[in-house]
């Protein structure tokens, strides 16, 4: 069943799974390391914009997903 509940516990493994990209272990391997963010002049393209947003999300996001992930332990653990 699809609930409200079901789309948190989602979007919170999405922010957990963008949080623990590491850049020099699996993004450079693909081609989207620290130099590949880099550009000279224009306008970023989308490539350069998604790496700020990992950067970004992993930069803001570290310390509130520690007690969103308790949370949601303890309520998988109490509710089931």
């Amino acid at each position: 069943m699809f609930t409200l509940w079901t789309l948190i516990e989602a979007s919170l493994l999405c922010l957990n799974a963008v949080c623990i990209l590491h850049e020099e272990r699996f993004l450079a391997k693909i081609g989207w390391g620290r130099q590949a963010g880099q550009q000279e002049f224009g306008a970023p393209s989308a490539k350069h914009q998604i790496l700020n947003l990992i950067r970004s999300i992993r930069t803001v996001a570290k310390i509130p997903l520690i007690f969103l992930n308790i949370v949601a332990i303890i309520f998988k653990l109490l509710l089931g």
